[in-house]
């Protein structure tokens, strides 16, 4: 059995949902059919892969998998991309928020550079408000959004939605006391999201740091000078999520690409492969 590509991809929507019926609306496949492919996954490496139960979770064999299935499907579709379009040329402008740039879209576009080489990339990061006002201004192309409530930008393609959390270092106090926040500045929508939960707790706070640029935000909170809010994948290994009980409750992020219409085949490769890659 060859590890072809509707097996990686059953195996990957499985391991990154957790479940069956999930992977198989992602694959566009019957529950049954992507089972069926797991089990011939399985009975191939000759070991289990996935612990079925109540809750379905990855063995030790499958997480060991899965480091490999990511690299074998992005080379799959790195390869199709660079022989099924290898002349693509033009200039694409690309906004997205700063933090996204640098925890999830370093890699994705140095592989698309990689691959579209004729491919110029204009690349700006800022505040999403910002980013939207310019993208209806057509400054942009493309543009990465983020947004508390999924109906704010109708038009845009659903990339993904996390649960926000209070982060900072472990050893600042933060249980019935001020609350020191270190946020970017309006228009944020972590700082609306923390300062809607805030008053709607009674909780009081104090600013301690406003800046427009992630790494400072994180430098300052990894100096104790106080809280700032993150969706949970991306909270640095240095920090941690403040106990529940300790803060108000936040709800979800969720992140839209929007793009103007357009048969521009440069644009519609690099909608196709952001999606393609932070899509979950």
């Amino acid at each position: 059995m060859a590890f072809d590509t509707l097996t990686l991809r059953c195996f990957l929507e499985t391991a990154d949902n957790l479940s069956f019926t999930r992977a198989a609306v992602r694959v566009g496949r019957s529950q049954s059919a992507v089972s069926q492919q797991i089990a011939k996954l399985e009975q191939h490496l000759g070991k289990p892969l996935f612990r079925r139960g109540k809750l379905l979770s990855l063995t030790a064999d499958g997480e060991l998998f899965l480091s490999y299935a990511r690299r074998m499907h992005a080379l799959q579709a790195e390869a199709l991309d660079r022989f099924r379009e290898p002349e693509l040329e033009g200039e694409v402008r690309f906004g997205l928020p700063e933090d996204f740039a640098a925890v999830y879209l370093s890699d994705v576009l140095a592989e698309f550079t990689r691959i579209h080489p004729r491919i110029l990339l204009s690349i700006e990061c800022d505040l999403t408000l910002n980013l939207y006002s310019r993208f209806r201004a057509r400054e942009f192309d493309l543009v990465l959004v983020k947004m508390n409530r999924p109906e704010d930008f109708p038009n845009g393609t659903e990339v993904f939605s996390e649960p926000l959390a209070w982060v900072g270092d472990a050893s600042l106090p933060t249980a019935n006391r001020t609350l020191p926040l270190v946020m970017a500045p309006e228009p944020c929508v972590y700082r609306a999201a923390a300062l809607a939960a805030l008053e709607k707790a009674g909780r009081p706070w104090r600013q301690m740091l406003t800046s427009p640029s992630h790494a400072g935000t994180i430098a300052a909170v990894r100096a104790g000078l106080g809280l700032t809010v993150l969706p949970r994948p991306m909270i640095p290994a240095s920090l941690a999520a403040v106990p529940a009980g300790d803060v108000p409750a936040l709800g979800h992020i969720h992140v839209s690409l929007l793009k103007h219409r357009s048969d521009d085949p440069a644009i519609n490769s690099l909608e196709d492969f952001v999606l393609r890659k932070l899509v979950r």
